[in-house]
């Protein structure tokens, strides 16, 4: 896949201090990193997703393929905020959040694409949850498969043998419970959704400070439904939307560094959960396991992709 033509920044790109004269009912943010041609996808297939007034703010964290700056240029909805490094996924997103005034916004990588209506079949599933906080929609594959994107908070139990089987045993009982496979999904709350496409209301993510960030990749959306129930909003799933993500748009560039960062994300968030001179042993004893889980990870993906080399990032954890 060829991305744009364009291959640096562009000067003329609308810069995000150009506030829209009235503030959208939806303010979409899609962090951006070298997106290639998905990102057209993306705001192609958003313009058919609802009927809503929009803008979107791409949180640029140093593209080198000048499709963000493309996109701020020929798109009258666009603007680029660079945020000046790559910040990561939570930072970047939260500095997007300030920049608007929006009561909604979407987080969303913009490797999704929008099935016709999905954007106004979650605005509206919004006024039937008037504690939601966040709402995500049924997510597909490139394959068509149905990503596991509503999920249980991870507990102990469930997390160490999701940890310890899921990336060789698929269909374990731990994993399946995890991420709640062998239950018919319906729109109902849930622990904490995919933030590879929320809508997040933004009062509720401005009183909680948005995304930890102290993760730089993973787990930042399931930290963010767990302190957004903490302080008594609800994360619902709305099967009734729909979008597809293609995935691994950032992660492909560093396989295994990105492998590395989803077991110090594991471990931040885990720590964070057992605190206190209690749980000392707990964290021990987790801090080696994913350390000792992460140097397998990461040999077995380079020794797989020494051997594929087509497979990129299809070792690597999911985006999202």
């Amino acid at each position: 896949m060829t991305g744009p033509e364009v291959t640096g920044p562009d000067v003329t790109a609308r810069p995000v201090t150009e506030r829209p004269v009235t503030e959208p009912d939806v303010t979409v943010i899609a962090v951006t990193y070298s997106p290639g041609e998905t990102l057209e996808q993306f705001l192609t297939t958003l313009a058919q997703a609802t009927t809503h007034s929009y803008d979107v703010i791409l949180a640029d964290n140093g593209s080198t393929d000048g499709a963000p700056q493309l996109a701020a240029r020929t798109r009258p909805e666009v603007r680029l905020h660079a945020t000046g490094a790559n910040l990561g996924y939570g930072r970047a997103a939260n500095a997007a959040a300030a920049l608007t005034q929006a009561e909604w916004l979407i987080i969303a990588n913009p490797d999704v694409t929008w099935a016709p209506g999905s954007l106004d079949a979650l605005l509206a599933a919004a006024d039937r949850w008037p504690r939601a906080a966040t709402l995500g929609p049924l997510i597909r594959t490139s394959d068509g498969d149905v990503y596991p994107s509503a999920r249980e908070l991870p507990a102990l139990g469930t997390g160490i043998g999701h940890a310890l089987f899921g990336w060789w045993w698929p269909g374990n009982p731990w994993t399946a419970r995890y991420r709640r496979q062998r239950s018919a999904r319906s729109e109902e709350a849930v622990g904490w959704l995919s933030g590879a496409c929320l809508l997040v209301r933004r009062a509720a993510f401005m009183a909680i400070d948005g995304f930890d960030p102290g993760y730089f990749m993973y787990f930042e959306d399931t930290d963010l439904g767990a302190r957004l129930g903490h302080a008594g909003w609800l994360n619902v799933y709305v099967p009734a939307a729909e979008v597809t993500h293609i995935g691994g748009h950032a992660t492909r560039h560093r396989p295994e560094s990105m492998l590395a960062e989803h077991h110090r994300s594991a471990w931040r968030y885990l720590s964070r959960r057992y605190s206190g001179a209690r749980w000392l042993p707990l964290r021990l004893a987790l801090r080696c396991g994913l350390a000792l889980r992460s140097a397998v990870s990461r040999a077995v993906s380079a020794r797989t992709a020494s051997r594929e080399p087509q497979r990129g990032a299809d070792s690597t954890p999911p985006s999202r």
